[in-house]
């Protein structure tokens, strides 16, 4: 006797079918493990596949000016309280200040802890840093970072522009025309993130191929006390701040999950930047908030890049076996508190800031920054997605305090 399958079974499953095929988390994470995989067999392919990965950031980085600029007038000139803006900003600035310190003094404890940089150093290469650094760490100049941030500059310029919007007398036929504009930018926006999985792809490849998983494994215990300090950072301390407003980590973690695989593929968090602000909105988040808190976020809240470098600092010091006084720790988290800070947006930063820290330390040789050459790389991804997850985090909180945040039933990411 045959037994066939409910007609609404059938449709079931062929729906759930079609609903995965046309996913674009489904194709992203298709194509990281497709470039995992060609950069392990074939290095010399993966290495070739660079260019996809950097011609897709490139072509996102085209509309990130223009969002945080509309974004940010929009939402200053769209509150016509100038109170409320600079209330948020002083919000904002407060909350980033906080948690990135916290995040920083996270990373030197854990880096105290677990002692990556006692390691064996007979298997590790010393290799060229200089090219990274660009002489920062016998010129650095705050002039010539705000110049080299586009980020920072598009965001100064907008809140300037913002609030003389408040003063126009055609305010709201100006308001009316952006409005405009910025539909036409988020819809050009949408059909360029179809190229997602291409970008994904490419980076992936390029970075398996480029330096290999063999080659890590001097390094690895520094790349899993950097992961295992980030997740840590992300479920106890942001989970925790987000418990006070009955909030599950693990419910926004599941509502962005796109743009995390989208920065675990590229290496960049400023590729899920556009789409992030419109998901906020959609959750409920008020565009005003998300307007002002999301792009200074992406300059002064770098919580996974605090962790990073106040854990390479330790590394590197332990590396030289060189002993730092509590006061000359304390040195490091405050010297790093005002250099992270824009440290987003800038081809090679990380480097940048290092070297003006252990410049001003005077104990820790600049040129330990060849030893993270190899594992930057892999690093990167835990940074941008610690970063995309505290600024996401950030917003909510803020909207939470300003009381404008509405809890939509298209998007429950609330607790019951």
């Amino acid at each position: 006797m045959n037994i066939t399958a409910p007609k609404s079974s059938s449709k079931a499953k062929k729906s759930l079918f079609n609903a995965i095929i046309t996913n674009l988390t489904f194709w992203v994470l298709i194509a990281i493990i497709a470039g995992i995989l060609l950069g392990h067999f074939s290095p010399e392919n993966g290495v070739k596949m660079e260019i996809l990965g950097a011609k897709f950031i490139s072509l996102i980085k085209l509309f990130i000016g223009p969002i945080i600029f509309l974004t940010i007038v929009l939402g200053i000139s769209g509150m016509g309280n100038l109170k409320k803006v600079g209330r948020i900003g002083v919000k904002a600035l407060a909350y980033f200040e906080v948690v990135s310190t916290v995040a920083l003094a996270i990373g030197v404890a854990v880096a105290y802890i677990f002692k990556p940089g006692k390691i064996d150093k007979s298997g590790l290469t010393l290799g060229d840093a200089s090219q990274y650094t660009n002489g920062a760490a016998k010129d650095f100049s705050w002039l010539e970072f705000f110049l080299s941030n586009f980020t920072l500059q598009v965001l100064l310029a907008a809140i300037v522009c913002g609030i003389a919007l408040n003063f126009y007398k055609k305010r709201e036929q100006t308001i009316l025309v952006l409005e405009r504009f910025s539909n036409v930018v988020f819809f050009g926006l949408k059909y360029v993130m179809y190229l997602a999985p291409i970008g994904a792809f490419g980076g992936m490849a390029y970075t398996i191929g480029k330096f290999g998983l063999g080659t890590l494994i001097p390094l690895g215990k520094l790349m899993l006390c950097v992961y295992l300090t980030m997740a840590l950072f992300v479920f106890l301390i942001l989970g925790s701040i987000l418990r006070y407003y009955k909030i599950s980590i693990l419910s926004i973690l599941k509502y962005i999950k796109e743009e995390l695989l989208l920065v675990l593929g590229t290496s960049s968090s400023e590729a899920a930047l556009p789409s992030i602000l419109v998901k906020l909105e959609q959750m409920g988040c008020s565009k005003s908030v998300v307007g002002l808190v999301i792009p200074t976020g992406y300059s002064f809240n770098l919580d996974g890049t605090s962790i990073y470098l106040s854990m390479s600092v330790i590394f590197l010091a332990q590396l030289y076996d060189v002993h730092l006084s509590f006061f000359e720790i304390l040195t490091v988290i405050g010297i790093l508190m005002i250099t992270s800070k824009g440290a987003a947006g800038v081809t090679g930063s990380g480097f940048i800031v290092l070297a003006s820290t252990l410049t001003a330390l005077h104990k820790i040789p600049v040129e330990g920054l060849a030893f993270l050459l190899g594992v930057d790389k892999f690093m990167s991804e835990a940074r941008a997605i610690t970063n995309l997850i505290g600024n996401t985090v950030a917003t909510i909180i803020i909207s939470k305090t300003e009381r404008d945040f509405t809890e939509l039933d298209l998007n429950p990411v609330l607790e019951e």
